[in-house]
């Protein structure tokens, strides 16, 4: 239960005055729907607003309040802009223009009557002007505008002046709280205290300290969280799973495991074999093998006598791995299924009763796996693919599957630098897989100009005419799958006038049948160019595809070009990824993609990327669960996560953990950055 301290702060949004149904909407598109979001909502920059006497040249290009009497209108006609003529206090004059509604300019700025104006003075032609001024004020009202303004994040239908408002009635709501921060870190950092901080990093930028102690509160809260669910997760007992091997040494294998795949199952195969659950973390670049890695793990459990699941993103890597799984283990006795939102009627049900029976031994699916209808007789393992598209909640839920909570293993593509392994993962055990198997060829990455496209689809000609299959990954337009979507529609319309029949196309707006009938078509080579949006950065194998070609490369992040690239190189040919750019290159932009050329390298790459763009990028745009941070900038994260785990272990091996007077004051500082959910969910792992 939140402590009551907290609950005005975490009142729905509508309890702000003047917040209705019209005003919570641009708040909800925000993400504002409670007082804490809106506390929580920072300035992005000030304007400093200049007091002047008079309208003076010397000032254009600054913000400025000045008292001035409008002396006449002017309009050339009905939607024209309405001029408002205004002379200050000597007669210098200053036009006040406004786009629309010059009815409501009027009654704001009547001839003859005296009025402070505020906002940015520009030059045009041969006068001054302001431009829809910001304030229009009664003389005396001027000591109520602020010198230094708040600029907020903001979307249609809300106003700065607005946001500013319920900022200030949220702040308001925020308690007096007691310090949950060691006592000597606070004084060696000079920070002030909790609610000081709020209250200043809304008020002035120039106040040192405010906003990097609500990081660190933010940050610490996370750290502490993943600490009590893994000492919570070290007294729990599960089942111990020692497998006697005829399963895997069942199996033919292409290669001999890697040195990195060997030890990632040796350190995998001891945590099973504990009563303690295991919950580790799989690192493996694009290719390194980590679907062996969980299938021998699948396979420890299957000769255990317990059963396995593994959770897929997306329903096109879900059957992929139920068809690559499926063949690997053909002869073996063990029984494989599938379980997506797309099974329905019989072949469900049989689903069902298999699992319930303990006929099947392993389940790979979706989501679908985990919702409340679908029991298993003894599930020993659970096993969760792309770990950052699943939040705390959905990994949990599958985790309560079993009367005995079960082994996890979660698997990432994408490599995490080593400061945020802490971050996002402080309760995980990591393996890592840094060496690819034998037989993946290095990829060829070249960066080429659009203005060269017409070389590049006569190329893509001539790789298609000598039987060679290619990706074309359409540009990000913004978060916004519509536009993504029509991006792809016109490149794979281009691309059918040349090639005709031979070009498929994926988004993620489609059917899921749909979808897998083209992936279906590209896999067996029906289609010969696959063009998509980024539904086919993780996981996608298809051998016989050995070009890649990303348009607009410049608007991906470096991690996601890698995760783009991987999809090619999987089989013995040559491949090459090329990343066509636009003309317009920032200096980041320009260091991604020389540095994918320069590198196959993907740890390599997510440290650079760190650096260059910071960590939302790097673990997904779109987080769910654990990995959210309101207040803390990657930057942040990366420079105080060691020494907010740090102050974690101090409260928790000394200072009494959350019973005594300073874990109180945590325990409030979880629930403030609801952080009391992972704890209680985490409880799986």
């Amino acid at each position: 239960m939140r402590p009551d301290i907290l609950n005005p702060l975490f009142a729905e949004v509508e309890a702000l005055k003047g917040v209705g149904p019209g005003l919570a909407k641009p708040l909800g598109r925000l993400g504002l729907s409670r007082a804490v979001d809106v506390a929580f909502h920072l300035p992005v920059s000030w304007i400093d607003r200049k007091r002047v006497d008079l309208v003076d040249e010397a000032d254009a290009g600054q913000v400025v309040s000045v008292v001035v009497t409008p002396v006449d209108y002017r309009q050339s006609g009905p939607r024209s802009p309405l001029k408002v003529h205004a002379t200050d206090r000597v007669g210098n004059y200053l036009s006040l223009t406004y786009f629309n509604n010059p009815g409501w300019a009027k009654k704001q700025l009547p001839i003859g009557e005296p009025k402070l104006v505020s906002g940015r003075m520009e030059r045009y032609g041969q006068e001054l002007q302001i431009v829809h001024p910001d304030h229009v004020l009664e003389p005396g009202e001027g000591v109520a505008l602020p010198e230094r303004e708040p600029i907020y994040p903001l979307s249609e239908g809300l106003t700065n002046g607005r946001m500013g408002q319920l900022a200030a009635q949220a702040l308001t709501r925020a308690p007096e709280l007691a310090e949950w921060i060691e006592p000597s870190l606070l004084a060696r950092r000079d920070w002030p205290k909790w609610k000081e901080a709020l209250e200043a990093a809304h008020r002035d930028a120039a106040v040192v300290g405010a906003r990097e102690r609500l990081a660190y509160d933010e940050i610490f809260a996370n750290q502490l969280a993943l600490m009590l669910v893994r000492a919570s997760s070290r007294r729990r007992r599960g089942r111990s799973l020692q497998g006697d091997g005829r399963l895997r040494d069942a199996l033919s294998l292409p290669y001999a495991p890697t040195a990195a795949q060997s030890r990632a199952i040796a350190e995998i195969e001891g945590d099973m074999a504990q009563e303690m659950p295991m919950v580790r973390l799989l690192q493996g670049d694009v290719g390194s093998g980590k679907t062996l890695v969980a299938l021998m793990a699948m396979l420890i459990a299957v000769e255990a006598g317990a059963q396995a699941a593994l959770l897929a993103p997306t329903e096109i890597l879900a059957r992929q791995h139920f068809e690559t799984i499926g063949r690997q283990l053909a002869g073996t006795g063990v029984t494989v299924a599938i379980l997506t939102g797309r099974e329905k009627g019989r072949a469900r049900e049989s689903t069902l009763m298999g699992l319930a029976d303990g006929s099947i031994d392993i389940l790979i699916g979706t989501h679908a796996i985990f919702q409340t209808h679908v029991a298993y007789k003894r599930l020993g393992l659970a096993v969760v693919d792309e770990q950052h598209r699943f939040g705390v909640a959905q990994r949990m839920m599958l985790s309560d599957k079993a009367e005995r909570p079960p082994h996890l293993l979660v698997m990432t593509a994408t490599p995490i630098p080593r400061t945020l392994t802490l971050t996002h993962y402080g309760e995980m055990d990591v393996s890592r897989l840094d060496e690819m198997p034998p037989g993946r060829q290095p990829i060829e990455t070249r960066v080429v100009s659009l203005d060269r496209i017409d070389e590049v689809i006569d190329g893509l000609g001539r790789h298609v005419a000598a039987g060679g299959q290619a990706y074309w990954v359409c540009p990000l337009v913004e978060e916004n799958e519509a536009s993504d979507q029509a991006a792809a529609e016109a490149r794979a319309e281009v691309l059918r006038q040349r090639f005709g029949g031979a070009v498929g196309l994926v988004h993620g707006r489609m059917r899921g049948p749909d979808k897998d009938a083209v992936m279906a078509a590209f896999q067996s080579g029906a289609i010969a160019v696959l063009v998509a949006t980024t539904v086919i950065e993780v996981g996608v194998d298809v051998p016989n595809a050995t070009l890649m070609i990303v348009e607009g490369a410049e608007r991906f992040g470096l991690a996601q070009l890698h995760q783009l690239r991987g999809r090619v190189g999987r089989g013995s040919e040559r491949s090459v990824c090329l990343l066509l750019r636009g003309n317009a290159l920032s200096e980041s932009g320009r260091a991604r993609l020389a540095l994918m050329r320069e590198t196959n390298d993907g740890f390599r790459i997510a440290e650079e990327d760190l650096r260059l763009r910071g960590a939302g990028e790097i673990l997904g745009t779109r987080q769910s669960g654990e990995a959210q941070f309101r207040l803390a900038s990657p930057e942040r994260i990366a420079a105080l996560s060691q020494t907010a785990h740090d102050d974690a272990r101090l409260l928790v091996d000394r200072d009494g953990g959350l019973q005594g007077e300073r874990g109180q004051a945590a325990r409030i500082c979880l629930y403030l950055f609801e952080r009391d959910a992972a704890v209680a969910l985490l409880r799986g792992g």
